[in-house]
Formats: structure tokens, C-alpha cells, sequence
């Protein structure tokens, strides 16, 4: 979710009044996605990275954090929004990380939509995580394949994404489920995160609809793809 800062900037406004704008724009954003039957939606809200920005910033992302899961988890509820956490819990706040929790607990059965929060998430941290529970789980060498290894990932029992959205004209991953959108389409869109509204989903989701995935292989007279490889099954 790019560009808050970039906004704030043109509006004259402070970096954190941006990523308020931003928060303020989650809830319009995942109404957009389920209206056109997305079924999961990942937000990448804040990286494993972001702790190195000055710290008034930091507190101030964590601050609008707190406000975000205590004023919308309930909400979200009522809309049929089936929330997860990506990433580690430890480094927030113990309320935070309680509040998190029975929030995902909360809405479990929900089955409009699954969002995904990638909070204090990184895709080293994460796979170098799986391989150390891995290995202190003793599971034999022999027998770690991708599927095993799929089911030591925060993303276990969801499917891979099919598009990564980047939103503020960046061109790079900046380590978003890398091992997740080994095949995944990308859209970048100059549009700052705030300014993201449903006409910007249409259009991502229409660029979507313009592609011709192969997954590695190449595309038969049907016009699909063949597969080289089986996707392993998580």
C-alpha cells in the first residue's frame, strides 16, 4: 500500500496524516475487491524492514495499528470479512497482540472474503522461520519437498496469489510473499495507496484479465497454459 507519504506531501500534510488516509482507504479497498468476488486479499501494511524508519514514524504507524484492529475488526465482522495476520505478533504492544487474535478468532467462519494483514511481515523472515521449525520439528531431509515446506508458511491453507497490486508507481516486490508469487501477475499503477478507489481496482483487475498465465510451460491450441510441474497441494 505505496505512496501515503507522497500524498501527505502534496497535500501539505505531515507523512503520518498519509498513512492515516491510507487506513482510512483499507475498508473502501477490500469492499471494492469482494464486490468483484476476489476471494483473498493480502495488504502489506507494514514490513519487517519499516522498524528501520525514524522512530517517530514507527510509533506513529503503530498508534494508527491499535486504533485500526480496536475500531474495524468488528466492523469487518459484520461485512463477512475473515481476517488473518501474516507476520510476527511479538513486537506489537500484548493488547495489540490480544486484539489481534480475537479478532481472528472472531471471524474464522466468515466467508465473503479472507484479508490477509501483513503486519512486521518480510518473505526472508518467513521462510527462514519455516526452515527453523522445520528442523526442530526433526521432519527427515528427504522427505521436505514444496508442499512440506508450504505448510510451515504464515500463508499455510491459502492459495497463491494470482496478481500482486503495487500501488505508487514502485516496480519491485520489496520482499511480499516471495515464495508465494513465484508465478503471480504484477500491475503497478502510479496511483497513491489513498487515492486507490474501486475504478483503480476495476482497472487492476481488468489488466488481470488481459494476461496469459503459462506457470513455466507454454500455451496449447485451447489458448491454456500446460504446466511443467504440478503445483504441490498445501
Amino acid at each position: 500500500m505505496d505512496g501515503n507519504g507522497r500524498w501527505a506531501r502534496r497535500q501539505g500534510l505531515p507523512r503520518i496524516a498519509g498513512h492515516k488516509a491510507g487506513v482510512n482507504n483499507i475498508r473502501r479497498a477490500i469492499e471494492a475487491f469482494a464486490r468483484a468476488h476476489v476471494p483473498t486479499l493480502t495488504l502489506y501494511a507494514f514490513s519487517t524492514e519499516n522498524w528501520s524508519r525514524p522512530d517517530e514514524e514507527v510509533q506513529g504507524l503503530l498508534g494508527i495499528l491499535q486504533e485500526v484492529v480496536h475500531q474495524e475488526v468488528q466492523e469487518m465482522h459484520r461485512q463477512g470479512v475473515r481476517m488473518l495476520h501474516l507476520g510476527r505478533l511479538d513486537r506489537l504492544h500484548p493488547r495489540v497482540q490480544r486484539e489481534i487474535r480475537e479478532g481472528v478468532e472472531m471471524t474464522r467462519n466468515n466467508t465473503r472474503i479472507t484479508v490477509c494483514f501483513a503486519f512486521d511481515y518480510g518473505g526472508r523472515a518467513e521462510i527462514l522461520e519455516a526452515v527453523r521449525r522445520i528442523v526442530a520439528d526433526g521432519v527427515p531431509a528427504q522427505t521436505i519437498d514444496e508442499g512440506v515446506l508450504g505448510r510451515y508458511l504464515y500463508t499455510a491453507g491459502l492459495p497463491d496469489p494470482d496478481l500482486v497490486v503495487r500501488t505508487g508507481g514502485e516496480m519491485r516486490l520489496s520482499n511480499f510473499l516471495l515464495w508465494q508469487t513465484a508465478y503471480a501477475e504484477y500491475y503497478s499503477t502510479s496511483t497513491f495507496w489513498p487515492d486507490f478507489d474501486a475504478a483503480e481496482v476495476d482497472k487492476a483487475l481488468s489488466a488481470y484479465a488481459q494476461r496469459e498465465r503459462r506457470f513455466g510451460g507454454v500455451v496449447e491450441g485451447n489458448g491454456k497454459a500446460a504446466r511443467l510441474s504440478q503445483e504441490p497441494e498445501r
